[in-house]
């Protein structure tokens, strides 16, 4: 079996993770950067600079509503909570064992 994934398959790999992430409100951006060291806003930046590095014209706040299924501002009143002091610890640890991009 090969370790490489069609575009078809990451394709929609990535659909239901995002798909996943709206339906997980409960899943803060704060949790998941002090498990993962990456977030919602990280993942849609990645999309917004692959968008653009393909010829494409994709803002900031565009990349995060199609993320958050909604514009940024609407999904932080509704659904973010406060930061505690070791979920903002957890995530600076997680976030260093991050390798530079490529």
């Amino acid at each position: 079996m090969s370790t490489e994934i069609s575009d078809a398959s990451a394709a929609a790999a990535f659909r239901r993770l995002v798909t996943h992430l709206q339906h997980r409100h409960d899943a803060q951006n704060i949790d998941l950067m002090g498990l993962s060291g990456f977030c919602r806003n990280c993942l849609a930046d990645w999309v917004m600079e692959a968008t653009n590095d393909a010829g494409g014209n994709m803002t900031k706040d565009e990349a995060r509503e199609a993320i958050h299924g909604m514009p940024m501002a609407q999904w932080k009143d509704k659904y973010q909570t406060p930061a505690t002091d070791e979920q903002l610890s957890r995530m600076k640890e997680s976030v260093a064992k991050n390798k530079p991009p490529r």
